[in-house]
């Protein structure tokens, strides 16, 4: 986590900043009552070495923390397991170093997309799967959109969102499949991550383990890994 952004760490400072619980070697966990109740557990492993782990108080209740004694990230995950709280996939976490100056691919001339933009948006949209729409959570009423064309056919774009109300840009890109290995998503994301670090944000890119097409674009832009994030989702 060295190098990263002052914003990105103050970030999962406070997202982890609770009660904290008896843990051993480099595992933390702590009891979080600010904690999204819709993912009322979390898991950060980071590229450090450390993995940091919270809970809502009413989880950490109801799963005998205070009466577990020190704890593993193993032990944890069993209690959870057996609460029937279920963990998603987990999720990589790139960012930009906070030393670097995002690059910028003008090759394929990315451009921010606006509501003149909106038919060939739809268009862009129609021609993907339901499964790369839903994976890539682009939007042209985001935050920030930008966007290559070949000729007049939007192929490429990306979009990003402020963070939960933090000084993070969550993005996304989806390209279509018939252009990809060509350079169009690197641009867009390039575009994007200047245009959000202009603005005050720190870019956020986030991708499941599994694939492996994303994880090497991010490499592509300049990002760099900072850990591995897992939720729970809603116990009730």
């Amino acid at each position: 986590m060295t190098g990263s952004p002052r914003a990105i760490l103050d970030y999962w400072h406070e997202a982890f900043d609770g009660r904290r619980v008896d843990a051993e070697g480099d595992f933390t966990l702590t009891v979080v009552p600010t904690l999204n109740r819709k993912r009322p557990a979390m898991i950060l492993e980071g590229q450090d070495g450390s993995t940091r782990a919270a809970l809502t108080p009413e989880l950490a209740q109801a799963i005998g923390i205070d009466a577990a004694g020190m704890m593993m990230v193993a032990g944890l995950r069993e209690r959870l397991t057996g609460a029937g709280v279920v963990l998603h996939d987990p999720d990589f976490l790139f960012y930009l170093a906070g030393d670097t100056a995002p690059a910028a691919d003008r090759s394929k001339a990315p451009r921010q997309l606006t509501e003149g933009d909106r038919a060939a948006f739809g268009t862009f949209q129609a021609e993907a799967s339901e499964q790369d729409l839903e994976d890539a959570y682009v939007e042209l009423d985001h935050w920030a959109v930008f966007g290559c064309f070949d000729g007049d056919r939007l192929v490429s774009a990306a979009s990003a969102y402020p963070w939960e109300n933090s000084r993070i840009a969550d993005l996304g890109v989806l390209t279509l499949p018939d252009v990809r290995g060509k350079g169009y998503a690197r641009a867009v994301v390039q575009a994007i991550n200047r245009y959000s670090r202009q603005q005050g944000y720190e870019p956020q890119y986030r991708c499941q383990l599994d694939k492996h097409a994303s994880v090497a674009l991010a490499k592509a832009c300049g990002l760099t890994l900072f850990g591995k994030w897992v939720v729970a989702s809603d116990a009730s």
